[in-house]
């Protein structure tokens, strides 16, 4: 109650708000309350390349080192028959082989997406321990809807992407950039544990580790 006016659900979640912040000094800057980060950000290990194929593989992705991305690219590609793929603007075009790229300029709607036969990309950043795979919109990995419409994407991973960590992980990564985390195809399953694959994004994910440059 508040001046004998009964206070409605809102007011009383506020009040209880202000109440628990009651003895904490109000600030202009969040730099007078430090977060601490004390927590551990890399460890010692397995080689990280070896770690990050033993998760894609247990997450059912399929995976392969190549000494040459473009031949891999292209190899890739004709296993799969897959002749029209998206590809971001930073993808060359002599890595498709004799597939076409589709660009998305001017960008391509969900339709135009779902008949292609993939989409090709690089990523951002690699994470070993957990088996995971960020894109940050960067020009070889183009925007979210090229990832998560086709039902095959083919991602190329540099070796000197791989991190062991999360926390190493966000330490090369934009907080601006809008970030999207791929651990193996897409999957989900209901109360009874049955897998549905391709529900979410691609239904098969293939990942390529090629040598460490640009």
């Amino acid at each position: 109650m508040v001046g004998g006016e009964p206070m409605s659900s809102r007011d009383q979640i506020l009040s209880r708000v202000r109440a628990a912040l009651s003895d904490i000094p109000r600030t202009e800057s969040p730099e007078d309350f430090p977060v601490p980060r004390a927590y551990e950000r890399s460890r010692p290990g397995p080689d990280v390349v070896s770690l990050l194929v033993d998760r894609l593989v247990d997450y059912k992705a399929e995976v392969h080192e190549a000494p040459d991305a473009a031949t891999a690219v292209a190899e890739a590609l004709a296993r799969r028959g897959a002749r029209r793929v998206a590809a971001p603007a930073a993808i060359p075009e002599e890595w498709l082989g004799p597939a076409e790229a589709v660009r998305d300029d001017p960008a391509l709607a969900p339709a135009e997406l779902d008949a292609l036969d993939g989409v090709i990309t690089g990523c951002a950043v690699a994470i070993a321990e957990t088996g995971t795979i960020v894109l940050d919109a960067s020009p070889d990995q183009g925007r979210r809807a090229l990832t998560l419409v086709p039902d095959y994407h083919l991602c190329v991973v540099r070796r000197d992407q791989i991190v062991r960590t999360v926390p190493e992980a966000l330490e090369r990564l934009s907080p601006s950039s809008p970030l999207t985390w791929i651990s193996g195809p897409s999957a989900t399953s209901d109360i009874e544990l049955n897998r549905v694959e391709g529900v979410h994004g691609p239904r098969t994910l293939e990942v390529l580790i090629v040598p460490g440059s640009a």
